[in-house]
């Protein structure tokens, strides 16, 4: 859940769009984080560290979480209050003033705060996000108490005393009140609370979920000095085997449910939270690691819009063009100008922008860059966000083009997941480099299992290579154990659509060799007749079907979640087929043009077929009906 640590003064939003040049801003770079700001180079340096020492104790009681985000993570530090009001979360033309703030994204990550934020400490808030983006591709169908409770709890963390002691744990007030005062939430309800769940989204019963989700794993963390802790570990493994959620639970835990919720219980009755302290072995400082270099007010402004685009607001242009007019080079500032056009549907301006953030990108180390311009040239022709829509508009060349800013978008950043779903997505529609794109896919999924858009493209690129069971092994943990119940659905419903297949297929074989059966019996019938007696060219016993009847060519089969479409011409008439119950419909054919395995694609050539179908009553339908057999049959005979 993406949160923000709010002070409660309201602010109308009205602020100049433009930086001071007085001001110097300078880049830190840390191992992992990229830093700018107005703020002292001391500042930054402190922020830097304390984010670098996060990183750093979360990795040694979690070694299996992938530390290496792909997504970059741009950190802005404002000197002061005023300097950071203009880019705090606004609404209904008002600012609500923070402390700090984590903004996740597909393509970059964005810390903002404040040197002088008194008070309102921002790093609780900011380590809570960080959590979640360290764990989302690390971990597959991590449940959403466990995902909310880790963050909650390390969300604490301090590291004190010239950079050596580590305190962990420590009560959270607001939670110790809420578990006093409101009714526990059994553990079986608890355990299967999600994103569109009331216990999640309602403010009043919001509270307590987190609450027990912090009081869990700080049982299992330190409660009973920590004697289930190893246990935690090994049910995160567990996890990442797609078994169901209670089975690794039962078998990490050694218990089930109902006792697990008597000890949790009893620990919170208890009101005795432990809290973790120890000295570490290497001093947790970075600040020798770091290096600095000043920036000018175009690249300034540049990251500025660009984090603001990333909001989607409209302020962000001004920033933007302002780093274009001192800087007419800037790639990076093309190219979020470009992201801002594809958000509106602009694509032709977006590829322009686009187009010169390729040129200008001398050093070609920007992977954004060629995967936006890959995104513009999809896009293209389409409703904003309708990729969907573009399936019969690639041209051979456009899609090469598209290809080859994907995979120059890989070679720069291997780990960068949506490189490799554009690419999955172009070469489906295209029917082109398949096997290439399901090897670059396979190596993405397994260094980011919790990614599971990556799996659903990859169990598309399986069904089209017939490879039903790796199909099916790919998304059934996400049918089981998914957090998110529309991608859950999505995936049972992709694995309903695979055994349909499955059990066509098979129906099909079946056919095959009772057709082939039948013909011999023919034969030796035709055989014990006199001779000179003419021998029909097909078999005599030709199944049929109740129904309309149309004659004419196959020339593209559409296979999706909604069912199966065939695109039939007949004569100078184009008819449309449709059945939501594909595995109803029978496939026939006496010919041996058409092999065992019938895809779903574009035909070239056309196929010759008898359609069987169902009419349609409905006047304002687009089908012309539901078909009940396909007859694949020889040219001649159509």
């Amino acid at each position: 859940m993406k949160r923000i640590a709010i002070v409660l003064t309201l602010v109308t939003l009205f602020f100049s769009l433009s930086i001071s040049a007085k001001d110097k801003w300078l880049k830190i770079k840390s191992n992992h984080f990229t830093l700018i700001g107005n703020a002292s180079e001391r500042d930054i340096r402190t922020v830097g560290t304390r984010l670098e020492q996060f990183r750093s104790v979360f990795s040694q009681l979690f070694p299996n979480v992938r530390m290496d985000s792909p997504v970059p993570i741009t950190v802005i530090v404002f000197k002061n209050k005023s300097s950071y009001v203009p880019f705090m979360p606004g609404h209904n033309g008002k600012v609500t003033e923070v402390a700090g703030y984590f903004q996740p994204g597909e393509d970059v990550n964005y810390i903002t705060l404040t040197s002088e934020f008194g008070q309102n400490n921002p790093y609780s808030t900011i380590f809570h996000e960080f959590v979640h983006s360290l764990t989302n591709d690390s971990t597959a169908n991590m449940p959403l108490w466990l995902s909310e409770g880790i963050a909650e709890f390390y969300e604490t963390l301090e590291v004190t005393d010239k950079d050596t002691k580590v305190t962990l744990g420590a009560p959270i007030s607001h939670h110790v009140f809420r578990l006093r005062e409101t009714k526990f939430m059994p553990l079986p309800q608890f355990f299967s609370v999600h994103h569109k769940s009331p216990e999640y989204n309602e403010r009043d019963k919001q509270s307590i979920f987190y609450a027990q989700a912090w009081a869990f794993v700080h049982y299992v963390m330190l409660g009973n000095n920590s004697q289930r802790q190893p246990q935690l570990g090994q049910f995160f493994r567990l996890l990442g085997t797609g078994a169901p959620v209670e089975e690794c639970f039962e078998k990490a835990f050694q218990t089930d449910f109902a006792a697990m919720e008597k000890e949790l219980k009893n620990y919170i009755s208890g009101s005795r939270y432990p809290v973790l302290r120890y000295t570490s072995k290497d001093k947790l400082t970075f600040d020798d690691e770091m290096t600095t270099e000043p920036i000018g007010e175009a690249e300034a402004n540049y990251y500025l819009g660009d984090l603001l685009a990333h909001q989607h607001r409209t302020d962000a242009e001004k920033y933007l063009q302002t780093a274009i007019q001192l800087d007419p080079t800037l790639a990076p500032a093309h190219a979020s100008l470009g992201l801002i056009r594809i958000y509106t549907g602009q694509m032709g301006e977006a590829q322009k922008y686009l187009e010169k953030a390729v040129t200008y990108d001398k050093a070609g180390k920007n992977h954004l860059i060629y995967y936006y311009y890959a995104m513009a040239l999809m896009r293209e022709g389409s409703s904003v966000g309708g990729v969907q829509m573009l399936s019969s508009s690639f041209d051979p060349q456009k899609a090469q083009t598209i290809r080859t800013n994907l995979k120059r978008a890989i070679e720069i950043n291997p780990g960068f997941g949506r490189s490799y779903s554009l690419l999955s997505f172009i070469n489906l529609v295209t029917g082109e480099q398949i096997d290439e794109t399901v090897a670059l896919l396979t190596r993405a999924f397994q260094a980011a299992p919790g990614d599971q858009d990556l799996a659903f493209q990859l169990a598309q690129l399986y069904l089209r290579q017939n490879k039903f069971d790796d199909a099916k092994k790919t998304v059934e943990p996400i049918a089981r154990n998914a957090a998110d119940p529309a991608k859950k659905q999505r995936a049972q419903s992709m694995l309903d659509q695979i055994n349909t297949i499955i059990e066509g297929q098979a129906r099909y074989k079946a056919q095959l060799e009772a057709d082939k059966q039948q013909e011999l019996a023919s034969a030796q019938v035709v055989e014990e007749k006199t001779e000179g007696q003419l021998v029909p060219n097909r078999p005599a016993l030709r199944r049929r079907n109740e129904g309309e009847e149309a004659k004419g060519l196959l020339t593209k089969m559409e296979c999706s979640e909604k069912g199966v479409t065939l695109h039939v011409t007949v004569g100078a008439e184009k008819l449309v087929f449709h059945t939501t119950r594909p595995e109803r419909l029978e496939f026939i054919t006496f010919t041996s043009a058409v092999g065992e395995n019938i895809e779903c694609k574009t035909f070239t050539p056309p196929r010759p077929v008898r359609i069987v179908y169902r009419g349609n009553t409905d006047a304002k339908s687009k089908y012309n009906g539901e078909p009940l057999a396909v007859e694949f049959v020889k040219s001649e005979e159509k």
